[in-house]
């Protein structure tokens, strides 16, 4: 597999763009906020932005039901904007990954209202229609935010697919002019110079509605290598599909450079591993380390050359990783820094979420009017009426809830975090006045600065791109170890995933190792005899006596 590519060496930040930076004070975050910070995200050594959906769009979904796709919304600003960011980002040598959403769009798009208009107007197969089957939907698919996800549409009598909100109805990929008119979309983009496109449920594009067939359609790999021929294959770009449904297996037929498809995919197998088995997301259950080693070294062996893997444990619709698997009080710094260390020294191109490289926490909800995010309003209706208690339905919720993920940034400890002047769309998490951005890059030992370090070792050692992985102490129940090897170099990665002291030994010799990175400052380090204290991680490089 080519090893030259650029985003293989690249971490990539994600922002959402809603609570990142208000410029205008408004209360939301918008361009000019964005633009104000890159000289933050220059010194942390971030190569590339990926920007959450910026389109226009009635907010719905927070901005995943687009309305226009080559118009910018005016909460974040104007194309003008935009194309500012672009310049003033690449004077940082940091390129801007765009999220774009060619599932579905929303239903103010001009493509939806002509849709409706009649059953032979020639946007009417822009979507996916089906007639009523004995006076009823379809079939039983269910919309991920809950409910049919077939909606009825009186004037016409038929019924159009959603799979996610009703408000944001399929595009049917089965039609070439669909198609055609998504590559001239991506390519007037692609011509002002992005870096790339992160795919929304990418998965779902060779959908099969009545085989009741979601991911992995039979059309989706054909769909994607022509739209590589189409749009980015012709430009030096990251291309990354969300495919929370899919294998190492599909995995590579997704990412294999032979293939002509994306750069890499996010797979959300670790990501699932805290809930019930055949049970929803609402349904909780402890993390099992085993479990979560098991999963993280398969992705990191069977990919093996042929494709490439994501590395994340944060993005907009995840619970911030602190705060989950994490100890986000008395251990919080040492158990941030667990996080990072552990996936920063794997194989695959690391992602960070707005926040996560300071620490940011989960904010504890606990009234039904501070929810906003429509999945989990949609949700606690849904379990209410299951029967379920409103304080097993806040359980769930903080612990799952996308509006975790999606508080804004805390720059500072002023009233509103430094986001803003005025008060924001969604409140700030109360500990912004201990935990902000402010606060922790003056702090030589901070969870910031671990970040930055791992985002330096990444790009001058490539033993972090190339190495092979191989897990260690796989039965362990509360040690995560592996290493890393290329050619006669050796990293070794360990840490104590838990909040109580652990004595551990890797290996029973008397090799010599130098310390590359430990979340608890200087100290050396031996593999046959150690005593970890609570979340305490380090990486060393390992040498025989001989070769020392």
């Amino acid at each position: 597999m080519t090893a030259d590519k650029w985003w293989k060496k690249a971490v990539v930040y994600q922002i959402y763009p809603r609570s990142f930076q208000d410029s205008n004070g408004d209360g939301i975050g918008d361009i000019q906020g964005i633009i104000s910070r890159l000289d933050y995200l220059e010194e942390l050594g971030i190569d590339v932005i990926w920007l959450g959906p910026i389109y226009k769009s009635p907010m719905d979904d927070n901005g995943y039901d687009i309305s226009d796709y080559t118009d910018i919304s005016p909460d974040f600003g104007t194309v003008t904007d935009f194309d500012e960011l672009l310049a003033e980002a690449g004077k940082r040598k940091i390129k801007i990954v765009m999220d774009l959403v060619v599932n579905h769009t929303s239903d103010e798009h001009n493509w939806f209202k002509e849709a409706l208009k009649s059953k032979d107007n020639p946007y009417r197969d822009y979507y996916i229609w089906r007639d009523p089957v004995n006076g009823s939907e379809p079939n039983d698919l269910a919309s991920t935010f809950g409910g049919s996800a077939w909606e009825y549409e009186p004037n016409s009598g038929q019924y159009y697919l959603h799979l996610y909100s009703k408000r944001q109805p399929d595009l049917n990929w089965e039609n070439p002019t669909v198609r055609s008119e998504i590559w001239k979309m991506m390519n007037f983009w692609l011509a002002k110079g992005i870096g790339g496109f992160r795919m929304d449920v990418i998965d779902h594009i060779g959908k099969d509605p009545d085989k009741k067939i979601v991911q992995n359609g039979p059309k989706l790999h054909e769909y994607i290598q022509e739209m590589n021929r189409n749009t980015f294959g012709k430009y030096d770009v990251l291309t990354v599909g969300e495919t929370w449904g899919a294998t190492p297996e599909e995995g590579i037929k997704y990412s294999s450079p032979a293939r002509n498809e994306l750069s890499m995919i996010f797979q959300f197998e670790h990501i699932l591993l805290d809930q019930q088995p055949d049970g929803a997301k609402w349904d909780l259950k402890a993390l099992d380390l085993l479990e979560l080693k098991k999963v993280l070294a398969k992705w990191q062996i069977e990919m093996k050359d042929e494709g490439w893997n994501s590395l994340f444990w944060n993005n907009h619709d995840t619970p911030r990783i602190v705060s989950r698997w994490g100890d986000d009080k008395t251990f919080r710094v040492e158990s941030a820094k667990m996080f990072a260390i552990l996936l920063h020294m794997m194989k695959g191109t690391p992602y960070i979420y707005q926040g996560e490289e300071i620490g940011m926490t989960n904010k504890i909800l606990t009234s039904f009017d501070e929810l906003n995010d429509i999945e989990s309003i949609n949700i606690a209706a849904a379990l209410q009426h299951e029967g379920w208690q409103d304080e097993k339905i806040f359980q769930a919720i903080n612990a799952k809830g996308r509006d975790n993920a999606r508080t804004p940034m805390q720059w500072n400890a002023d009233v509103h975090a430094g986001f803003s002047t005025v008060s924001p769309w969604l409140s700030v998490n109360p500990n912004k006045d201990r935990i902000n951005v402010q606060e922790d890059t003056n702090k030589v030992e901070s969870i910031f600065n671990c970040y930055k370090k791992l985002i330096e070792i990444r790009k001058n050692n490539p033993i972090i791109v190339a190495g092979e992985f191989k897990l260690l102490l796989e039965d362990d129940p509360l040690i995560f170890a592996y290493e890393r090897n290329l050619a006669d170099e050796t990293w070794v990665v360990v840490a104590n995933f838990s909040s109580v002291d652990q004595e551990v030994s890797v290996w029973d010799n008397s090799d010599v190792y130098t310390t590359i990175l430990s979340n608890y400052g200087d100290r050396n380090y031996r593999l046959d005899d150690l005593k970890l204290r609570p979340y305490e991680t380090f990486v060393i490089k390992k040498y025989s006596k001989d070769s020392k």
